[in-house]
């Protein structure tokens, strides 16, 4: 494969890390959250991530190791690998405290000046530390659907990156808040989102030895359920929790229909 592919994939992990940025960014120059614009984006990242997960990447998996295994052990496989994924995320959410889990959305306004100044440092460092764990899975499954795929890549990166900007927010309000420093708040949050351009090259490298129609297959089948666990449990109901819940629908919706339409063109 042309080391062109690989440059591809790294850089689109990279952007979707970085947009935690993005997050933190807002946090300084909004006063409120814009309840109305995530809930439509969370949405839209959630409806993109579903659709090509179960109309294109599980299908791909599928195709890819019934070649190598035949057709009732590479359905079997396929199936197996697509509850890894779930589980694997899942696991990573269990053993990460709810106050500190990236998937506990934040607003803007939840933190205060006053508040104590010891307790918000802490739950920012940990925020970030999870957000950092938390990405590495999902780094890896945009590197590895941009090597497969790329217009597959191009697709989840830009809903994992939407998905990173309140990630963003809830690192840097606590940091910035306790400290009072934009600087720390932004590259606290900035550095968290390295976790996932890193991540994904590590676990890549560590796969590199044992790479082929099997092991990709096993692969696209976990990125699929991966996708599918963090639309459930994070981008829907993070949608709701900013209270528009018809916005976050039309998103859901609208998301499903640019990736049908992009992947019709692309036939």
């Amino acid at each position: 494969m042309e080391f062109n592919t690989y440059l591809f994939a790294f850089l689109l992990t990279l952007f979707a890390g970085l947009c935690t940025g993005i997050g933190s960014a807002l946090a300084f120059f909004a006063k409120r959250t814009n309840t109305r614009f995530l809930s439509a984006s969370l949405g839209f990242s959630a409806g993109v991530m579903i659709y090509v997960s179960f109309v294109e990447i599980f299908w791909k998996a599928k195709e890819s190791l019934s070649a190598s295994l035949g057709e009732d052990k590479g359905w079997l496989v396929t199936v197996l690998a697509f509850f890894g994924g779930i589980a694997l995320i899942g696991i990573i959410d269990r053993f990460i405290p709810s106050g500190e889990n990236p998937h506990e959305l934040k607003k803007i306004e939840e933190a205060e000046p006053g508040q104590y100044k010891h307790r918000l440092m802490r739950m920012g460092m940990f925020t970030a530390l999870a957000i950092g764990i938390h990405n590495f899975p999902e780094g890896l499954a945009t590197f590895v659907a941009a090597i497969k795929n790329p217009e597959i890549g191009i697709a989840i990166a830009i809903a994992v990156a939407i998905h990173n900007i309140p990630e963003g927010i809830a690192v840097s309000v606590p940091v910035y808040y306790a400290t009072g420093s934009k600087r720390k708040a932004f590259t606290l949050s900035f550095l968290s989102g390295l976790a996932e351009p890193i991540g994904a090259v590590v676990g890549y490298l560590l796969l590199m030895p044992f790479m082929n129609d099997t092991t990709f297959g096993i692969l696209f089948a976990g990125v699929a359920g991966i996708m599918v666990f963090i639309s459930l449990d994070e981008l829907l109901p993070g949608a709701e929790k900013y209270g528009e819940h018809h916005l976050s629908i039309y998103g859901l919706i609208a998301g499903m229909a640019v990736m049908a339409i992009s992947l019709l063109l692309l036939r």
